[in-house]
């Protein structure tokens, strides 16, 4: 792999932290601004509903940018967003810090992920995305329980604090380490909204939505859980979040090779594996040393959802593949939203340990729509008509040889 990826895995492991870092302090933030958990999980899902209403508009606005300068960009917006954030007086003012960021998100996802998957063989795009996805594990792993851990330490604001350091370390190795990465395709917004008319492209979209709000209802809450249910102190809870995002790592890596050979296979056994973890989790929830093994298989199944849908959705629209990006990243973080908002209602009518029968019911859902394909009768018929064209026009060709012969 090239170091650009290594690089703009790092930039993937700033942002993600940004983003996901909450979920340990969430406790910590609804008490220090005396309100509730699931309007302090707004903080989550106010981030992830920005993303996924101007994702694609942003992709296409800055398609033309040099990419290396546009990915710089996104990062210094999340820098001084985190600085914003330690700086926040109301939850109100840190509501808006927050979602100053989610603006430029998915612009680095999409062009990060697709500039990843362009240095390598096509068949090794699925591992060179799962490099800059493993950012996203490795946030899991230092980032969220870092960040939480830190918090426990110090207070919330430490946390934020952190957070721009990692994004300004990223920001300066793509300043130091990238090359210029400027804009070579000539391909018109028009062109790319082709892409739109393919039916299985929106089939795939809707199924990473309800997949993600299903992984999701329950895991932004993981440390409410972890500490209603299981009993953990903040510490603990740190290091079951580490755990998590250690096995994600492997479990990332896995995935990609995994859909390198079998895409809908990998996708099927992700969801019933997933959908298996969280009954274990509902059984075994309140028991230490189960909870410890469940957290650590959990976080292995866990982070390849977000590969998947990356996989899925552009793999269905390779003409178009920063705009599919930036699509999969909009439905996916309105998968956030969805599940974050699903997961509070839940905790606040019927309790904490209830979240887990909403991300299953959404798990199955996205299993029974693997089974939906569009289009394909449409695409087997085309094909067929140019065979019998092609063979048509090859038969003329005949004839009207052997009448030049004859003649």
């Amino acid at each position: 792999m090239k170091r650009s990826i290594y690089i703009m895995a790092l930039g993937a492991f700033g942002i993600i932290t940004t983003e996901f870092g909450v979920i340990g302090i969430l406790p910590a933030i609804a008490r220090e601004f005396n309100i509730s958990i699931d309007t302090a999980g707004w903080l989550l899902s106010g981030f992830a509903l920005t993303i996924a209403l101007t994702g694609p508009f942003t992709t296409l606005l800055t398609a033309k940018i040099n990419r290396k300068l546009i990915m710089c960009l996104v990062l210094a917006i999340f820098v001084l967003s985190n600085v914003l954030s330690a700086f926040s007086t109301s939850f109100a003012m840190l509501m808006i810090a927050r979602i100053l960021p989610a603006f430029l998100h998915p612009v680095f996802w999409a062009v990060a992920t697709v500039a990843a998957s362009k240095q390598v063989d096509p068949k090794d795009a699925p591992k060179a995305v799962s490099v800059v996805l493993g950012g996203l594990s490795i946030a899991t792993v230092l980032g969220v329980p870092i960040t939480t851990y830190v918090a426990d330490l110090f207070n919330w604001q430490a946390s934020f604090f952190l957070a721009g350091i990692i994004n300004l370390v990223a920001f300066a190795a793509l300043v130091f380490l990238v090359p210029s990465m400027p804009v070579t395709e000539k391909t018109s917004v028009k062109n790319q909204l082709v892409i739109l008319r393919k039916g299985q492209l929106w089939v795939n979209l809707v199924a990473t939505l309800i997949m993600i709000a299903g992984m999701f209802a329950t895991y932004g809450y993981l440390a409410e859980y972890l500490g209603k249910i299981s009993h953990m102190s903040g510490g603990q809870i740190s290091l079951m979040l580490l755990l998590f995002g250690g096995t994600g790592i492997v479990g990332n890596w896995l995935t990609g090779i995994a859909l390198s050979k079998n895409v809908l296979l990998t996708t099927r056994l992700f969801l019933l594996s997933l959908i298996l973890i969280h009954f274990a989790a509902y059984t075994f929830g309140g028991l230490f040393v189960p909870m410890a093994i469940i957290i650590s298989i959990w976080g292995f199944i866990h982070t390849g959802g977000f590969l998947i849908g990356q996989t899925r959705s552009t793999s269905v629209a390779p003409e178009a593949p920063e705009l599919a990006a930036s699509l999969m990243v909009s439905f996916g973080n309105a998968g956030v939203t969805l599940g974050t908002l699903l997961g509070g209602f839940i905790i606040t009518a019927f309790g904490v340990q209830e979240v887990i029968w909403v991300s299953s019911l959404l798990l199955l859902i996205t299993f029974g729509l693997t089974f939906v394909v569009v289009g394909k009768k449409k695409a087997a018929a085309e094909e067929a008509q140019e065979e019998v064209t092609a063979t048509n026009t090859a038969t003329i060709d005949i004839e009207e040889a052997e009448q030049v012969a004859v003649g």
